[in-house]
């Protein structure tokens, strides 16, 4: 299980990022409570897409979660996960991708 991230502009790849899946899908599973915010409609088995909007939203989602981190292979899926929420936010017309296993 694991989940890749890749930020797209209409149906351009800007960025990716594929370093933390694994890592990434563990943390969003053991420290999101289910059904609370924007984080916990990251499926990590199928495919979640963000707005600008969403991203924003997820930001201070992420920030709570960092400090919640019990390793830190967590803490830099979480600090990765929050740079492409950023790029995201910052993207005009941009949408964040988490392709799922």
């Amino acid at each position: 299980m694991g989940i890749e991230i890749e930020l797209r502009q209409r149906d351009t790849v800007v960025r990716r990022s594929y370093e933390h899946g694994e890592t990434l899908a563990l943390a969003l599973d053991t420290l999101v409570p289910p059904g609370q915010g924007r984080l916990s409609q990251i499926d990590p088995y199928r495919d979640t897409r963000f707005t600008e909007q969403d991203a924003r939203a997820a930001l201070p989602e992420v920030a709570a979660l960092v400090d919640q981190c019990t390793s830190p292979f967590q803490q830099a899926a979480l600090l990765d996960l929050a740079e492409m929420l950023t790029a995201c936010a910052e993207t005009p017309g941009g949408c964040l991708w988490f392709i799922g296993d």
